[in-house]
């Protein structure tokens, strides 16, 4: 309970007959004004008044947050200095992430054990619920059958894991686990678990106070729509979080979006999100909040505010938040809430201050505005996904990257001629995801004119763009059309419809929308995450062989939120986020070499030309379908057994033991992070005589530095597995098998796509052993540095660490040796995920990097002294290959809070936590 120093405990009354207990912020006046504070800064605000415990929750931070400024100058300073404790309500997980966070906590069991301590007190004490959404492939599509057998594959693949997540679900308390075959994380935390206000007992009485939660994945951000404080967190922080540890942060600073007008028609929510990173990634939000206001709000249903708020990570914003208003309770009513529950939710708001009002504008500390009249279709692409093109420019945008691509393969082809071990034979074959009687359609496919800007996969997938009906039947009524006027996808165009919930199906049949999808190709493949995490599956044999035999650069349009290079699909360079409708008509199209606002989608029955125009759904039309087929009762009767399953699900054996019996597995194996584990802080040693693994540029991803997607048979993880006797057609993907070390490990920095500039002709996973000077996988060198007791840096320039929040992008950098991280910029979430496992963040000052230092990477890297709490900057000594002493240059420690310097020292938040149990 809170000590409640500023008498804020209070009672609340909803309707004649219930009573909540609320820490009620009017009761902080008339000491402090809190008009002005953003929406977001009050749900922090009633969170400390909550949790204040004179340890983690001080009076004085309380005191702080109430003086935020509106001064531009005093708000920046102070939100840039003050550091709060957060405490979520729960933590929501995906199975990619979660399977490694309960693999950790089984191993922490362990360590405790060993330790003395009591292996229950490993236990969540948030409320946790993780969704199976991220394992199923598309391997089948294009037939009526897709769907049972890529779960069937879903399950043969990941039985390992599956059996490990139930015992999991036994083993916990607090911990629910949300089936396969079900939906997307976010989508499901949007229709079904997420409450907006949240209550529980404390006292004999019900307490009520904001939902508020983190997530394993960078799109937790999509609840921000419907007025949640949440984000993304590397599965280390949600550990701590679900072990009661609150989150240490900064007080971000607070950018204020106007936005004003409505949708013009044509458009789609896809499209405003799409120019809504573009404008907030050049603005510049990284690691601060976005805050939404405006008349513009009217005339954005909550799944359009929640598309909005689901890319939060792309335009580098902690998150994007929407206020509390009465489309926040429509659609709560739409999803089946029960009325109680809603009447609370408006009530408490209200009371609290966090009720949306047009006329009092919060203070910000940058304002920005947007008028949603100007917005016009577009895609993204064809590498990052703030890189908007309108419509009209996405042919000329193609041909420049494809004269890029093809002057690059020249160049590359002239490297091999001079050096023929300069390219990689896994850059050459690329990696392939194989399994054995594969949907191919080679059979019926002509492939004889494939060529450059052809599109190979069309995808309808992402929890960005299916949560939201108004795409969905916008997509829909675009296949209905297009099926009238007898249009046919192009038979080289890998289709699928991969919803983010059981709703989204139910709504479409109700519509009268399935057969057209279902003729067009977009059969429903799977519940889940496919195409946008790279699970889009293997393409047929004939298309893959005539790309990799021709050099062809062809493309993906898809309805995600990530196109990253190689993301998608390893043999597919140009990748492109559109609507779900956009979707279906290139996939009509066939190729991204055409202008759809001018030349003929295709040509009707009677041979006449067929456009873009012709076929598009008004605005008018969508409403319809929405408010004719959109009811409470789908959601009710689609969320009724959500943690059910299907019948291989329940058969799976189920053990409840309180230690977990680890197996014989290539899935799940226990940990090495807390071997050797003292009760005592460890030494922290000095960094003397560095070598650098990897030097990279900028914008390098997790994707970059831990790949998720499949397993080259020649890669160190592909390597390992057949000496485990894992036959390449059953390796699955590298996400799938983050429960394995060892697998990991190896698969760190192994990205086929990386440029390490240790290795300029060798793209891939390779660097140099500088003692030798002998070119081998990154793995093997750090395998050959850990032997020799060489500690390891790595380098890198701006943005580094951008996209999914994977917390083995720094595990396993850790495990490869590495110390230090050294750049000119982090992306939030991947730094506090190096802190959290012990690896110091460091930055270039201002202006300088490995190259304006005069240094290449190759020289011996020694730090002056130890960091210690008090260190802001660090003095790095350099010398060359023969000892002499030839640079010398400070850098900035990013160690940001208090809590993480206790991180740092402890080696990781795990141990931390261990050691507080102890």
């Amino acid at each position: 309970m809170s000590k409640n120093t500023f008498k804020t405990l209070a009672t609340l009354s909803v309707g004649s007959k219930q009573e909540y207990s609320i820490y009620r912020l009017d009761r902080l006046a008339p000491k402090y004004t809190l008009e002005k504070l953003p929406f977001c800064y009050k749900i922090l605000l009633e969170n400390l008044l909550r949790n204040e415990d004179g340890i983690n929750v001080s009076a004085a931070d309380i005191d702080n947050l109430c003086q935020w400024s509106d001064d531009q100058d005093d708000s920046s300073k102070n939100s840039s200095t003050q550091s709060i404790a957060f405490t979520p309500a729960r933590v929501v997980l995906q199975d990619f992430t979660g399977v490694p966070a309960v693999v950790d906590l089984a191993a922490m069991r362990d360590a405790l054990i060993q330790l003395g301590g009591d292996p229950q007190n490993i236990n969540p004490k948030v409320a946790v619920d993780l969704v199976i959404d991220h394992s199923v492939m598309v391997d089948y599509f294009g037939s009526s059958d897709a769907l049972s057998k890529n779960i069937e594959h879903e399950f043969t693949r990941n039985k390992e894991r599956y059996n490990f997540l139930r015992w999991g679900q036994a083993a916990f308390d607090n911990f629910r686990v949300v089936p396969p075959g079900t939906g997307i994380v976010h989508q499901v935390n949007l229709e079904y678990l997420a409450k907006v206000v949240s209550t529980s007992v404390v006292d004999n009485k019900c307490l009520a106070y904001p939902d508020t939660l983190v997530g394993t994945d960078s799109h937790t951000t999509m609840i921000n729509g419907l007025g949640i404080l949440a984000w993304g967190v590397g599965g280390i922080e949600a550990e701590a979080a679900m072990l009661g540890q609150p989150i240490s942060l900064q007080l971000p600073q607070v950018v204020g979006v106007e936005l004003t007008g409505a949708l013009p028609e044509g458009t789609t929510a896809t499209d405003a999100v799409l120019t809504i990173t573009e404008l907030l990634r050049n603005h510049g939000v990284v690691g601060k909040f976005v805050e939404f206001y405006g008349e513009g709000l009217d005339h954005l249903r909550l799944a359009d505010r929640a598309t909005i708020a689901n890319m939060a990570p792309e335009y580098g914003a902690t998150m994007g938040i929407f206020p509390i208003d009465d489309e926040t309770l429509n659609y709560l009513r739409l999803t089946g809430r029960e009325e109680q529950h809603i009447n609370l939710v408006e009530a408490y708001a209200k009371a609290q201050g966090i009720w949306r009002a047009t006329k009092n504008v919060a203070a910000y500390n940058e304002r920005l505005q947007l008028n949603l009249n100007t917005i016009e279709p577009c895609m993204a692409g064809p590498k990052r996904p703030q890189d908007r093109v309108p419509l009209p420019d996405i042919k000329q945008g193609f041909q420049q990257l494809l004269e890029q691509e093809k002057n690059s393969q020249a160049l590359r082809l002239v490297d091999t001629l001079a050096d023929s071990n300069s390219v990689s034979e896994r850059d050459q074959t690329a990696q392939k995801v194989s399994i054995s009687n594969a949907n191919d359609h080679s059979e019926k496919l002509d492939v004889k004119t494939l060529t450059d800007g052809d599109i190979v996969i069309a995808a309808i997938t992402s929890c960005t763009n299916t949560s939201n009906p108004a795409v969905m039947l916008a997509a829909g009524l675009l296949a209905k059309k297009a099926c009238d006027k007898g249009l046919k996808v192009k038979p080289w165009v890998k289709t699928s419809l991969a919803p983010g919930s059981q709703v989204v199906p139910a709504y479409l049949a109700s519509a009268g929308l399935t057969d057209s999808l279902n003729s067009l190709g977009f059969q429903v493949v799977g519940f889940g995450c496919t195409t946008c995490i790279g699970n889009s599956g293997p393409l047929p044999e004939k298309v893959s062989q005539q790309i990799e035999k021709r050099q062809l650069i062809v493309a993906s349009v898809l309805s995600g939120n990530r196109n990253f290079e190689g993301r998608i699909h390893p043999e597919v360079k140009a990748n492109y986020l559109a609507s779900p409708p956009l979707v279906v008509a290139y996939a009509l199209a066939g190729t991204v070499n055409i202008d759809l606002t001018k030349d003929p989608i295709g040509q009707d029955q009677k041979g006449q030309p067929v456009y873009l125009r012709d076929i598009w759904p008004t605005l008018e039309e969508v409403n319809d379908l929405i408010n004719a087929n959109m009811k409470p009762e789908l959601f009710r009767k689609y969320y009724a057994d959500v943690f059910k399953g299907s019948e291989q699900w329940q058969a799976m054996p189920v053990s409840d033991t309180g230690a977990y019996t680890w197996p014989d597995s290539t899935y799940i194996k226990q940990p090495p992070f807390f071997e050797g584990m003292t009760p005592e802080l460890p030494e922290t040693k000095n960094i003397i005589n560095a070598r650098c693994l990897v030097s990279l540029g900028d914008s390098i991803t997790t994707d970059h530095i831990s790949p998720a997607g499949a397993i080259s048979a020649d890669s160190p993880a592909g390597m390992y597995l057949q000496q485990q006797g894992v036959a390449v057609n059953d390796f699955n993907s590298l996400g799938s098998r983050r429960g394995n070390h060892e697998v990991m490990l190896r698969g760190t920095f192994s990205n086929p796509r990386i440029e390490n500039k240790l290795t300029p002709k060798k793209r891939g996973g390779y660097t140099r052993y500088l003692p030798s000077n002998e070119t081998m996988s990154i793995y093997d060198a750090a395998i050959k540095y850990q032997q020799d007791q060489i500690p390891l840096i790595i380098v890198a320039g701006k943005d580094y660490g951008m996209g999914s929040s994977r917390d083995w992008a720094a595990k396993g950098t850790q495990l490869l040796g590495v110390r230090a991280v050294i750049v000119e910029s982090f992306e939030r979430i991947h730094r506090s995920n190096l802190v959290g496992f012990g690896i110091l963040p460091l930055e270039f000052l201002s202006g300088q990097n490995l190259e304006t230092l005069g240094l290449n990477g190759e020289e011996l890297f020694t730090f002056t002294e130890i960091p210690s709490r008090d260190s802001k900057q660090i003095t790095i000594d350099v010398e060359n290959q023969d000892g002499i002493n030839i640079q010398q240059f400070k850098v900035n420690i990013r160690i940001d809070t208090v809590t993480e310097w206790d991180y740092y020292f402890n080696g990781g938040i795990l141990h931390t936590v261990l050691r507080n149990l102890l």
